[in-house]
Formats: C-alpha cells, sequence, structure tokens
C-alpha cells in the first residue's frame, strides 16, 4: 500500500477513542511511556487537544480505519511547545504501530505543512525526544527539518526534546 491509499482528514469525536488507543501504542511500542509520571493521560486526552488545536487523522482510503494521527496548534495555544509569531507547530504525531511502513507518517507531515502554508506561516517547529522516534527524525530530516539547538529543553529529568524546523520559504 502506498501513500495513495492514506487519506488525511479532521479528527470528528467519533475518531477521538481511536486516536487515544494509536497514540498511546505508538508512544508505548517506541518506549516512550516508561517511568513517564502521566503523560500517557496526556496522550489520551483527544477531546482536550481537539479544544485547543487541530486533530488530524490519516485513514485508510478503502476501509476508513484510523492509522495514525497529529495535533496541528499555533503559537500561544495550549499544547504549543516551541512556536513563535509566524509558525506553526505539531505535536504527538502517532502511527498505529500495525500500520507503520505505509507513508502514514509522511502524509501526517505533509497535512501539517499544507495547513501551516495555507495559514501563511514562515515556518513549522517540532520536537523530538533525544535517542527515541528515530524513524521520526528519519522522516522530518527527508522533509526538511533542520535541528534547532536553541530551541532544546527537558520537560522532566532525563527527558531531553530536540528542536526541528521547517522554514517554509525553502521548502
Amino acid at each position: 500500500m502506498g501513500p495513495a491509499d492514506v487519506v488525511v482528514r479532521p479528527a470528528g469525536p467519533a475518531d477521538f477513542p481511536a486516536v487515544a488507543r494509536l497514540t498511546v501504542a505508538a508512544y508505548e511500542a517506541d518506549g516512550q511511556l516508561k517511568g513517564e509520571n502521566g503523560y500517557a493521560v496526556v496522550l489520551a486526552d483527544v477531546t482536550t487537544r481537539a479544544e485547543h488545536g487541530e486533530v488530524l487523522v490519516a485513514v485508510d482510503g478503502s476501509t476508513g480505519q484510523v492509522l495514525g494521527s497529529v495535533t496541528f496548534v499555533l503559537p500561544g495555544t495550549r499544547y504549543a511547545e516551541l512556536s513563535g509569531p509566524g509558525e506553526a507547530e505539531f505535536r504527538m504525531l502517532a502511527v498505529d504501530p500495525a500500520a507503520q511502513g505505509r507513508g502514514v507518517g509522511a502524509a501526517l507531515v505533509d497535512a501539517c505543512v499544507a495547513r501551516a502554508t495555507g495559514l501563511g506561516c514562515t515556518a513549522v517547529v517540532i520536537c523530538v525526544r533525544s535517542g527515541y522516534a528515530v524513524a521520526a527524525q528519519r522522516l522530518y530530516e527527508r522533509r526538511g527539518f533542520v535541528r534547532l539547538p536553541e530551541k532544546d529543553w527537558s520537560p522532566l529529568p532525563g527527558v531531553d526534546l530536540l528542536g526541528l524546523r521547517l522554514d517554509l520559504a525553502r521548502a
């Protein structure tokens, strides 16, 4: 199956349980929830994410099954961590472990970049956890995101987040 079989659309309330499940599953499969205090609860709270940003889902074009999800946010909103004026950000990109390798993550990244471009943003910024999400980091690199060390930060001891930025003027 190629990305042509993947459709990205806004998530509706009926999608939220699937989004919660797959987001927690993807982070667990990647080892990112070991010893975490409560982050799984944040990941699973899709309703609150949808109130403060745009939750997008990637679905199988033929079955409608939810394969992945991402939350697109603007600066100054509840889930924004790195974005400044003119920048967009996306958070909690996750692909169901059973659907990885099908272009789902790429489709979600491209949808966020298109959304940011459509809003007239100058860049998209994200953070990734150091030592984890290796496939995701490769995807971001291929899409033109570059490391922004001055945006690195740590929300908790032992959790180091790396800043990445895509300049939309160049993209």
